[in-house]
């Protein structure tokens, strides 16, 4: 048997980031410190060709680089490795493989990036193009403490769908007394989110007029999407990546996270939030 891996390593660093934030909860407020998982752009090079860039924990990024190749195809034995060469940058990792032979021409047309990088490294360019920069939403009128609740509270009567077959996120959005007006539900939580933003601009409303609850943790694609949408608050259910909270800050979004039990920590924002005496049913 396998003796299991100490995982307290280089690597560790890079899995999770000590983050500070508020804990709101009674009208208190309280800064706390804890860690929340990294997510970082990977980079997987085969023969010298950017294959593709994947977000991931950056741990066990060797593993990764194998099963994902064997997931798309490009390999079905290990001994088609050559050799795995793991590069740390500061925009992500690079795992450059080397196949014995040549790529499979399927897996060549489903996947493979145009162009190698020409700054000495094949996929840092890559790593750079994966996280572009967000634009500021607007500052506004501060938000209720409250109102995050009672929406969060409300969302389990708009998951028609989740009640029948469960596996399903949902996002709604909620005007500043936190009652919910539209949801969307998905198995994946983004996907969610765009449905959300679809109805919201079918419908015409206002991203300025409320905020977004959602059933899920918060990545960092949530919050790129929020930007784009022009949303000032982003509430959700369970825990942020390190990489959504920075991208949040730097969208001047605030993020309000494992939203329950009367309280939530707030991430990034503060001056947006008003907090009186927090009531779970509000």
């Amino acid at each position: 048997m396998t003796a299991p891996v100490d995982r307290a390593d280089a690597d560790q660093a890079w899995v999770a980031g000590r983050i500070t934030a508020q804990r709101w909860s009674d009208g208190a407020v309280e800064p706390v410190t804890r860690a929340f998982p990294e997510e970082v752009p990977v980079a997987v090079v085969v023969n010298d060709e950017n294959y593709a860039v994947m977000l991931a924990s950056p741990a066990d990024t060797e593993d990764f680089a194998y099963g994902f190749l064997r997931s798309e195809g490009v390999i079905r034995h290990p001994d088609e490795v050559d050799s795995v060469i793991r590069h740390l940058r500061p925009e992500g990792h690079v795992v450059e493989v080397r196949l014995v032979g040549e790529m499979p021409a399927s897996a060549r047309r489903e996947r493979r990036l145009a162009g190698v990088s020409s700054c000495g490294l094949c996929g840092v360019e890559s790593l750079r193009d994966a996280i572009k920069p967000l634009g500021r939403v607007p500052d506004g009128p501060a938000f209720d403490g409250n109102a995050v609740l009672r929406a969060m509270a409300g969302l389990r009567d708009h998951q028609p769908f989740n009640a029948v077959a469960g596996a399903m996120h949902v996002a709604a959005f909620a005007g500043p007394d936190g009652i919910l007006q539209t949801a969307r539900e998905d198995v994946g939580r983004h996907n969610a989110l765009d449905k959300l933003i679809g109805a919201l601009l079918r419908e015409r409303v206002d991203p300025a007029s409320g905020f977004v609850v959602m059933s899920s943790r918060c990545s960092y694609e949530l919050v790129q999407k929020a930007s784009a949408f022009g949303l000032r608050l982003l509430c959700t259910a369970s825990a942020p990546t390190a990489l959504a909270v920075r991208l949040a800050r730097e969208a001047n979004i605030t993020l309000a996270c494992l939203v329950r039990d009367g309280g939530f920590l707030l991430m990034t924002g503060a001056e947006r939030m008003q907090m009186r005496e927090v009531i779970a049913n509000g």
